[in-house]
């Protein structure tokens, strides 16, 4: 958890966190996420994800197309000595970043926002927040 701001580097360059990149390991995986952002998982986590993703049919048309976003996109990083990523052309564009990021811990993974991406999505969804907060813990109490 947390939320960190940072530039992309002229080279697509990225700093992580050092609180993240404990976390992460010496390599992670970063692929396109919902909403227009970047998910970063460690290899544990993103191997987990893999393996449910697999036992998904493949014959059904949105699974094609999610494994190929998803998985197809995916890249390996490893941190240099700074402590920085590069984010492949796609994955920038994909995003939408154009210098100025933000970074966020959610659960199991990173998420990397173009900071006027994120800056969207929350002003979107922050009227929202109590409704949406009443419809998940409601359903879990349910079941």
């Amino acid at each position: 958890m947390g939320e960190f701001h940072h530039n992309l580097d002229e080279k697509s360059r990225l700093i992580i966190p050092s609180k993240f990149r404990n976390e992460l390991g010496e390599k992670a995986i970063i692929t396109k996420g919902l909403d227009k952002c970047l998910f970063v998982y460690s290899e544990s986590e993103w191997n987990k994800l893999v393996q449910k993703v697999s036992n998904l049919q493949f014959t059904k048309k949105n699974v094609r197309a999610f494994e190929r976003s998803f998985i197809g996109g995916a890249s390996l990083i490893e941190f240099d000595k700074q402590g920085r990523i590069n984010i492949t052309s796609p994955l920038v564009h994909y995003a939408n970043i154009n210098k100025e990021c933000v970074i966020i811990g959610v659960n199991e993974r990173l998420e990397i926002w173009s900071l006027e991406e994120f800056n969207n999505y929350m002003k979107e969804n922050e009227d929202n927040l109590s409704e949406m907060a009443e419809d998940i813990f409601d359903a879990s109490y349910e079941a």
